[in-house]
């Protein structure tokens, strides 16, 4: 869909000064293009639904820093191309991590085997209560407890999409402040892809 220079313009300041609509129509208007454009990359909807979310976290995030004069396409095909480097970058180098985890899941048939090892890991129990509340619960019903995201967005009363960007979140944070490089942490976030989505 085209839209017209002056018209992205407008919606652009008012982006800028908090207009959440405006940031709406926005996202409507470069959801599909940035999508079938990701997905020729990454091959994956649910890797493309990520980055896409994240790539809209960060344009509200800093909005205020847009530049209006210069091409907005051009400033999300930036984000874009950053988020998937980040996605390889890591991919690459947890590679051989996370084709252990997929062989193995099948030994894990149900998900308390995971719980209780989460539960068993005091260092991680200490990271993942680091999270804010509201996050620490998502996590916690996801992860934890094995529901979907549609169950936990109907429990908490809030989208679909903010449950993945609490599990987005995270899991980044998770990855970032707990020491051991291991394939339980693999094994958890692995368990609401298979489970959540």
């Amino acid at each position: 869909m085209e839209i017209n220079p002056d018209r992205e313009s407008l919606l652009i300041t008012r982006l800028k000064e908090g207009d959440k609509h405006a940031f709406e129509i926005l996202y409507n208007l470069h959801k599909r293009r940035l999508a079938a454009n990701l997905y020729k990359l990454l091959k994956s909807w649910t890797e493309v639904e990520e980055i896409l979310q994240e790539l809209f976290v960060r344009v509200w995030t800093y909005r205020t820093n847009i530049d209006v004069e210069k091409s907005f396409q051009a400033y999300l095909h930036r984000i874009a191309s950053n988020l998937v480097h980040d996605y390889f970058r890591k991919l690459s180098s947890d590679k051989r991590l996370l084709e252990q985890v997929w062989e193995n899941m099948s030994f894990f048939e149900h998900p308390e085997f995971i719980k209780k090892q989460v539960l068993a890991d005091q260092e991680l129990m200490r990271t993942i209560a680091q999270l804010p509340p509201q996050r620490r619960l998502v996590f916690k019903l996801c992860k934890l407890e094995g529901h979907s995201y549609e169950e936990v967005s109907k429990q908490l009363q809030i989208s679909k999409a903010a449950v993945n960007a609490h599990i987005t979140k995270a899991n980044r944070f998770i990855l970032e402040n707990y020491d051991k490089n291991s394939t339980l942490i693999l094994l958890l976030i692995a368990s609401c892809i298979v489970s959540g989505t």
